[in-house]
C-alpha cells in the first residue's frame, strides 16, 4: 500500500482498474441519482471496495466478463464504499432490501434490481469464477445488440 503524508492508502488504481474499462464513477448521491434516473435500458453498479482478499478479484472479473462476454450492459457505474461513503450510502437505498456488500456487483434494467452479487459470491473465488457469474447476469438480462 502506498502511503501519503498525512493521508491513508491512495486508492487511485483501485479506481483506475474499474474507470480504464469504461465505468463512471459515481461519487457524489447527485451523481447517483442522475445516473439512477437517467441510465436507461441496463445497467451494472459496482462497489468497488479496498478488501485484497474479494475487491481484488471482482475489478479483474469485471473486465474478463466485459472482454468475454458479447451481452454487455449499457451503462457501467461505481462507487467506492469506505472512501466515498455519501455517494456509496446513497447508492445502496435504492437497493436497500438486500444487506450492505462490499465489493458486489448490482444490476440494474430501466432502475428495476434484476441481479445482485454480493461479497459472498466473490471472496475466496477467482477473477474467472467473478466474471462467470457476471456474464451469466449480462446474458440472462441484456438484450443482444440487434434487438435494441
Amino acid at each position: 500500500m502506498q502511503f501519503g503524508f498525512g493521508m491513508g492508502p491512495d486508492t487511485s488504481w483501485m479506481r483506475e482498474e474499474l474507470t480504464q474499462l469504461g465505468v463512471e464513477e459515481l461519487i457524489t448521491p447527485v451523481d447517483v441519482d442522475r445516473a439512477m434516473k437517467e441510465y436507461k435500458g441496463t445497467m451494472l453498479l459496482a462497489i468497488n471496495s479496498v478488501c485484497g482478499c474479494a475487491a481484488g478479484n471482482a475489478r479483474p472479473g469485471l473486465g474478463i466478463a466485459l472482454e468475454q462476454s458479447e451481452a454487455k450492459p449499457d451503462h457501467l457505474v461505481t462507487v467506492f464504499a469506505g472512501q466515498d461513503k455519501e455517494a456509496t450510502a446513497h447508492a445502496r437505498a435504492y437497493f436497500s432490501e438486500f444487506p450492505p456488500s462490499s465489493p458486489s456487483f448490482v444490476y440494474f434494467v430501466d432502475g428495476e434490481i434484476k441481479a445482485m452479487i454480493p461479497r459472498h459470491r466473490i471472496e475466496g473465488r477467482t477473477s474467472q469464477d467473478v466474471a462467470e457469474d457476471l456474464k451469466m447476469v449480462f446474458e440472462a438480462f441484456t438484450k443482444p445488440a440487434e434487438q435494441k
